[in-house]
């Protein structure tokens, strides 16, 4: 009887993803199918040991690179920022600042002159002769801003100052020969004299000084935009060579845990070096930085702006002072004198009062002040109210402070005198106590002067630290950065060369 082959049972189907059966090979071991390859991001990562060698010393040599190049670029901006404020844009200021004072005493001492006139020991050659030296120092002011001047703007003001310089000094030098030629004694000049001085001095303040105050505006508006840029930028690369030299000293870690762990060494000698060596130079590197922003803020903050504010505020004294004598000069624009000496005094400090009488009876009262908290605005005020750097700094500008507060208010004493003496109907007296008071007057431009020498030593100070700062590291970076290098370079190829021979 024959066998019937009966059919396996129907069962399930295997499932499609079941992985194919082992194979037996020729000895009976069992072979595995190939694994499939990473896919995605992890296709890009090193597989081997000595491609994660290659990638972490790559990674550390970009890192290193991107370092330098901060770090370079930030003591480009810091060394961009002393040049301007401390050796173009800053000095230029300065000047104008001198040129407009000198230009300001040109007119106050030509009015003096005219006002005393042949009245014996009134000091009449003594105000030419400041006049012709306020003359010459305002021509080598100019001449000096002329040559700082590297817009085409700023060379045409000063073109424009040179013209009208010697406009005034033409009508100026008609005045004095036609006073000398009509002597008075006492009283004014004679009507066509003080013609001629309003010409002039209509031109000094109409033209002369605003342009003088134009060229110190545009350079102070590039100090301003400099600092505010430059120290903004040397501030963000100090965070940048941070940030990447964090990043860079923690790679340097990792990979040095990298070999220690896959080679068995527990200390790749060049490769502590170099870690060693990048912390010192971020370390140095933020050091510098930071020491550089501090220099730039000193050199503009407590040097140039007060020694612009102040020479503003000497000018407009000096200004202030000469409508003194215009005042008595020419009556037929006396109140317009008087109300213009009002102003200009409540810029340099500045107290509520509604008349020149109210003012002076303000000013007479305690000034006195901490920093910080001065009972006065104006020119002073603000100075009154800048931060010290030291404690030592704080107590030197509170005394200079001080004595500029004292001599002003004799000043502001002086002029009340000499106007009450006017409306007495004393004007001969008026003159005689308006040349007793030029030595009062010339004490408080001292004080003023001493303390612009405070800010102008720091200035200084602040410009040439700022110079020795960066000084070096233009050769510091590269020369680090190529040790640092060859220190990775050194410490990974032994390994590499093991890693070969070990396979």
């Amino acid at each position: 009887m024959t066998a019937v082959q009966q059919s396996p049972p129907a069962g399930p189907p295997a499932p499609a993803t079941q992985a194919p059966p082992a194979r037996r090979g020729s000895a009976g071991r069992l072979r595995h199918a190939p694994e499939k390859p990473p896919a995605g991001v992890a296709r890009l990562l090193p597989r081997t040991v000595a491609a994660r060698v290659r990638a972490l010393t790559a990674l550390s040599l970009v890192l290193l690179v991107v370092l330098l190049g901060i770090g370079w670029a930030a003591v480009a901006n810091a060394r961009e920022g002393v040049r301007v404020i401390g050796h173009d844009a800053g000095p230029q200021v300065v000047a104008t600042g001198d040129l407009y004072f000198q230009l300001s005493d040109m007119d106050a001492q030509l009015a003096n002159a005219l006002l005393i006139g042949d009245a014996p020991g009134g000091g009449r050659d003594q105000a030419v002769a400041r006049y012709d030296d306020n003359r010459r120092k305002a021509g080598d002011a100019l001449l000096k801003a002329a040559k700082l001047a590297d817009e085409t703007t700023e060379n045409n003001t000063a073109r424009d100052l040179l013209d009208a310089l010697g406009r005034y000094e033409r009508l100026a030098g008609q005045a004095l020969l036609l006073d000398r030629q009509s002597p008075h004694p006492s009283g004014p000049p004679s009507q066509q004299v003080t013609e001629l001085y309003r010409q002039a001095a209509d031109l000094m303040k109409l033209d002369l000084l605003p342009k003088a105050y134009n060229l110190t505006l545009d350079n102070g508006t590039l100090v301003r935009h400099t600092y505010e840029d430059r120290r903004s930028a040397v501030l963000m690369g100090r965070t940048g060579v941070l940030v990447a030299g964090v990043a860079l000293l923690a790679t340097l870690a990792g990979f040095q845990l990298y070999l220690a762990k896959r080679f068995r060494r527990l200390l790749n000698v060049p490769l502590a070096l170099a870690t060693i060596g990048t912390l010192v130079l971020v370390g140095a590197g933020t050091l510098m930085l930071s020491g550089q922003a501090g220099h730039l803020r000193k050199a503009k903050e407590e040097g140039f702006d007060s020694i612009l504010a102040l020479s503003r505020t000497r000018a407009i004294s000096n200004s202030a002072n000469a409508d003194e004598t215009r005042f008595l000069l020419d009556p037929g624009r006396a109140d317009a004198y008087e109300q213009v000496y009002l102003s200009k005094s409540q810029t340099v400090l500045y107290l509520k009062a509604g008349n020149l009488t109210q003012y002076n009876a303000a000013v007479q009262k305690d000034l006195s002040f901490e920093p910080g908290r001065a009972p006065f605005l104006g020119f002073l005020g603000t100075e009154a109210n800048r931060p010290a750097e030291s404690a030592e700094q704080k107590a030197q500008l509170v005394n200079v402070m001080n004595g500029v507060l004292r001599d002003y208010r004799k000043v502001q004493a002086n002029d009340r005198r000499m106007r009450d003496l006017v409306k007495g109907g004393q004007r001969d007296q008026a003159v005689a106590a308006r040349g007793a008071a030029g030595a009062d007057f010339t004490r408080y431009d001292r004080s003023l002067q001493a303390l612009i020498g405070i800010h102008r030593k720091a200035f200084d100070d602040a410009v040439r630290d700022g110079d020795g700062g960066t000084s070096g590291w233009y050769a510091v970076l590269p020369a680090a950065g190529a040790a640092i290098a060859l220190l990775v370079l050194a410490g990974v190829r032994p390994r590499l060369a093991e890693y070969r021979w070990s396979k």
